[in-house]
């Protein structure tokens, strides 16, 4: 195994290219800012805390439970 093949393994090389299927982070910040304006949600509540740190790929968990 060559090193650039450990690397993507392990996560180390970081592209933001939509072929490598990294999201772009902007896009995924601009989402949740409109949910909180949506749903009336605050910074630090035990919702906003399940928006921003739920895993659904990883877990299944959902985001928001009004959707």
């Amino acid at each position: 195994m060559n090193l650039d093949e450990l690397k993507k393994l392990a996560g180390v090389q970081f592209s933001r290219s939509i072929a490598t299927g990294v999201p772009n982070l902007s896009m995924t910040g601009t989402e949740k800012s409109e949910l909180m304006r949506k749903y009336n949600i605050k910074p630090g509540t035990e919702e906003w805390f399940k928006l921003w740190f739920s895993r659904p790929y990883l877990t299944g968990e959902k985001p928001i439970d009004k959707e």
